[in-house]
């Protein structure tokens, strides 16, 4: 490979790092935008079909949301080949990253559709309720398979640093989805959304399929060796995400102990975190992108300097977005309700929020950096720490210390104050940077035209 591509990367420009992470940002977005849409729609029918969609999209999401491995390990590992100038290879990993979808999707999605019954009817506890979601979840449950490969097409794409393509392709299927929703649910019912779901999942899904098609020009039978080493990451990196998962529950049922106006308010600081989270989460895939594809290309100390700069760039739109937050305390919460409790009770809370976008400015860069990469099981071992030891104390202390929701933020603010220590050592120690290379690869996979990793 010629120098041409690390003195690129060392020259990282805040023009480069936008160009992949505002595609990212508007895929991260277009589903929870969606999902808005199509719960108003269903919400016009009745409580009962309100709730059956919320039990059938929760049992759907617990599944899926754990497998965003087949995105964000298969940027880490097609990024690193990409950058050392074998980008079939990078592609490569796309299709065996796509396998894996495809089989574990389809076993899901068998569990789904014969458990539909039993696990609808654990959550709602109404037959009536329960009913109305199996019957959404036996025609979007199909889907699961094609929700995986889109995950996968992200994660290759994302690895070759074209973030543009995935945003089309979401697009793609969800403004169809978005115009059938309203139409479906109409003449079908709770169902109609369910088709609406799937109309929208296989319009993306093949698009994502057909780029790597034309874009593939190896091997396309599985590869067990590869697919083994991307579900070894897929295990640490569930393990992370149900840590998280484990964290705001808590978070939520204690919150809920202080009463309906300090659930309310925590429910609306949540989401806007969740919002915060997603726009430096689109950096944090930029940064992902160009460290695995700075370490494939370069030296650890040109990684370092990639993922410098990158955090930088992050940290002064978290400062931007702090400045948002602090000007518009008292403007931004009466947004989303009136009730002067609720809105008393979010005072507190609100300042450790804002402290905690600057904290994330960091934390979501430099997740970036070591998911780039591929240093995951320490990231494993810092999530799980940091909620055993900030999170889920802070919180449970709350309760007993009767601080209510500011109590609960506390323990949120420890955990991020925790992660930050973690992720800010752990760049510094340069130990992120000693990982597998490409060469490392198997010989014949390597070989520059295989098409495989």
């Amino acid at each position: 490979m010629t120098e041409t591509a690390p003195r690129n990367l060392e020259k990282v420009s805040l023009g480069q790092i936008l160009g992949l992470a505002l595609p990212a940002l508007g895929v991260l977005a277009a589903t929870p935008l969606y999902l808005l849409l199509d719960t108003a729609v269903v919400g016009r029918l009745g409580q009962h079909e309100l709730a059956a969609l919320g039990a059938a999209t929760t049992i759907q999401a617990m599944v899926t949301t754990q497998l965003t491995f087949l995105s964000y390990g298969t940027t880490a590992r097609s990024a690193r080949l990409y950058g050392a100038g074998r980008k079939p290879a990078a592609i490569g990993e796309g299709v065996q990253a796509t396998w894996v979808a495809l089989a574990v999707g389809a076993v899901i999605a068998v569990v789904i559709l014969t458990g539909a019954p039993r696990l609808t009817m654990w959550l709602a506890g109404d037959a009536v309720v329960a009913a109305e979601a199996t019957t959404w979840l036996r025609v979007a449950g199909a889907g699961i398979p094609l929700i995986l490969v889109t995950m996968a097409g992200n994660g290759w794409l994302r690895g070759i640093q074209n973030t543009r393509l995935p945003l089309w392709f979401t697009l793609a299927g969800v403004l169809p989805s978005a115009g059938l929703v309203p139409y479906l649910v109409g003449y079908l019912g709770i169902v109609g959304s369910a088709w609406a779901n799937l109309t929208g999942e296989s319009i993306t899904a093949v698009l994502f399929l057909v780029c790597l098609a034309r874009m593939h020009g190896g091997d396309w039978r599985p590869n067990p060796g590869i697919m083994a080493k991307q579900l070894v990451m897929g295990r640490d990196l569930i393990a992370r995400s149900l840590s998280f998962q484990v964290a705001f529950i808590s978070a939520a049922a204690v919150a809920a102990r202080f009463g309906a106006a300090s659930l309310a308010a925590h429910q609306v600081l949540l989401q806007l975190w969740n919002f915060i989270s997603l726009v430096l989460d689109s950096l944090a895939i930029a940064a992902q992108a160009l460290t695995g594809a700075a370490l494939g290309a370069g030296t650890s100390l040109l990684a370092r300097r990639v993922g410098t700069r990158v955090t930088v760039f992050s940290c002064g739109l978290a400062v931007v977005l702090a400045m948002v937050f602090t000007l518009g305390h008292s403007i931004i919460p009466g947004l989303f309700t009136t009730d002067g409790e609720t809105l008393a009770i979010m005072v507190g809370p609100w300042w450790l929020m804002v402290g905690m976008i600057i904290a994330g400015g960091v934390v979501f860069a430099l997740d970036g950096v070591l998911l780039g990469a591929g240093d995951v099981a320490y990231l494993r071992n810092a999530t799980i720490a940091a909620v055993l030891l900030g999170f889920v104390p802070g919180v449970w202390l709350a309760l007993f210390t009767g601080t209510g929701l500011t109590g609960v933020w506390c323990g949120l603010a420890a955990f991020m104050v925790l992660r930050l220590g973690f992720v800010v050592w752990r760049f510094h120690s340069m130990r992120w940077a000693r990982g597998s290379t490409p060469a490392e690869h198997d010989e014949e996979g390597d070989r520059p035209g295989t098409g495989t990793a």
